[in-house]
């Protein structure tokens, strides 16, 4: 499914550019199946300041304090749920929390996901594949900070619920996944 990302009411006009993501389950292998996520950026990557890539992508906080892509993830009915971040450089941070901004911890995560950043000279794109629990049904939030050369960042998600930024809000979990 493809979704379109609003960016934030209060940062700017939109900009001249769309954000767009697609999230696609994929077949069950026992107890896991595999997320891919894609986000699109109809502008030239120049525009932004993108870390540049590690040689050895790991996992590490504070990845929103520049461009970052983000997955929420949640069971359906369930109040906790799982927060994955993504960057450009490949490097990546995975937390669960229990409710609301409430208990966060490190996700325990048995391999990282695969992450790969594409350049089409007028676009650009960050791809990103993980692995999921099977059997549960959930109900997801799609969000990316853009940081532009400028330095200044703009945020865009499926809803904005809230007067200021607020990704981990509950009523951004607006998409299902199949």
């Amino acid at each position: 499914m493809r979704f379109e990302l609003a960016p934030h009411p209060t940062h700017r006009p939109p900009p001249p550019y769309t954000l767009w993501a697609s999230a696609e389950r994929s077949a069950a292998f026992g107890e896991t199946a595999t997320l891919n996520l894609w986000f699109g950026v109809s502008a030239p990557i120049g525009r932004f300041l993108i870390p540049p890539v590690s040689p050895e992508p790991a996992r590490r906080d504070n990845l929103w304090r520049s461009t970052c892509f983000e997955c929420f993830l949640k069971g359906e009915g369930e109040e906790a749920y799982q927060e994955w971040n993504f960057a450009p450089s490949g490097d990546w941070a995975a937390y669960d929390f229990t409710s609301e901004r409430e208990g966060m911890a490190p996700a325990e995560v048995a391999s990282p996901p695969y992450i790969r950043t594409e350049d089409n000279l007028t676009w650009w794109g960050l791809g990103a594949t993980l692995s999921i629990p099977a059997d549960i049904r959930f109900t997801i939030a799609l969000s990316a900070i853009v940081e532009e050369t400028s330095g200044e960042r703009l945020f865009f998600a499926l809803h904005h619920p809230s007067e200021q930024p607020d990704f981990h809000h509950p009523d951004c979990f607006t998409a299902r996944l199949a």
